[in-house]
């Protein structure tokens, strides 16, 4: 019986071991959280879409989770692929100032840490894919001083919990500067297209003669020229982004006159082969640049030179 015992027990014990551990294929699966910013905004989804592509061409397993806006949502979903123990995650913060901790977290978890188009204050990563956006802000003002003539006042809309769209403020004031006739007059929040259209409406009311709005985004590019419609002024728009909805507004007879063209795809693209690299052990880039284009109205994609402070946009 004691041997009966000894053996019944050595088997069961083989069996649990068995039953724990992982086929070859499954321990070498690698697995990333992506959380995403938000749905609502093509350039967005585009970067989605770009990411599911290329896990699947890269054979990996992806989880994506969007925070529509909101920055507790995303630290509950960064927290939830820390506990499910992913090889990476990417991010496009919500909050460019508040993800410092669960980001931290993620770094003592052993866990890689990519994130695209926005940057996370305050902490490292060991990646960042996102457009040269100071520079792209440098292009937009360079486009908005050549269609106003060099002079005129102008207004910005503005995201401030984003660093991205910090960066693309600071570059259009940056050059801005270089054009003293072109007067920045106001800056409103419009984070979402109706309240870019709102904003764009308070600007266009407090500064009748107002010349020029700049929107950081697509959305708000297209609620500007939209408001400047129904007030009837001679405004033009200069956007950033540059996504299929926006380009066929350009080539449109309205205020949106040109567009910085970002590529989310690129970014998507590459989050994703970093993520992969940073599992396997291999070393990345910590900043990958994406340099973006300008698209004007009757001209599409037109070179743009940017050297020493200074943009040449060709004729």
């Amino acid at each position: 019986m004691k041997k009966w015992f000894a053996l019944l027990l050595v088997l069961t014990m083989m069996l649990l071991t068995a039953c724990g551990e992982k086929t070859s294929g499954e321990s070498d699966e690698i697995t990333i959280g992506a959380s995403l910013l938000t749905q609502s905004h093509p350039f967005q989804v585009a970067i989605k879409e770009a990411i599911e592509k290329e896990a699947k061409k890269q054979n990996v397993k992806v989880d994506v989770s969007v925070a529509d806006q909101d920055l507790n949502r995303q630290i509950s979903a960064i927290e939830d692929f820390i506990n499910k123990g992913v090889d990476a995650i990417i991010i496009t913060p919500v909050d460019s100032d508040g993800l410092k901790g669960v980001i931290t977290k993620a770094k003592d978890a052993n866990i890689k840490v990519i994130t695209v188009d926005v940057k996370a204050n305050g902490v490292k990563v060991d990646s960042h894919i996102a457009t040269d956006n100071f520079t792209g802000g440098m292009i937009a003002a360079e486009a908005m001083s050549e269609y106003m003539g060099g002079k005129g006042e102008v207004g910005l809309t503005t995201y401030p919990e984003v660093q991205s769209v910090r960066d693309r403020i600071d570059g259009f004031k940056k050059n801005a500067k270089n054009h003293p006739d072109l007067k920045i007059v106001k800056e409103l929040p419009g984070r979402t297209r109706e309240e870019a259209k709102s904003a764009s409406e308070d600007m266009l009311t407090a500064h009748p003669s107002l010349k020029g709005i700049f929107g950081f985004g697509d959305d708000m590019a297209i609620a500007a020229t939209s408001a400047i419609t129904e007030k009837k002024s001679d405004a033009v728009v200069v956007g950033f982004d540059g996504l299929e909805e926006a380009r066929k507004s350009v080539d449109s007879d309205n205020a949106f006159k040109a567009v910085v063209v970002q590529f989310p795809d690129k970014m998507g693209a590459e989050a994703v082969k970093n993520a992969v690299k940073l599992a396997k052990g291999q070393k990345v880039k910590k900043e990958v640049p994406i340099t973006p284009g300008l698209y004007v109205n009757g001209k599409g994609f037109v070179d743009v030179k940017v050297d020493h402070g200074k943009v040449e946009i060709a004729k």
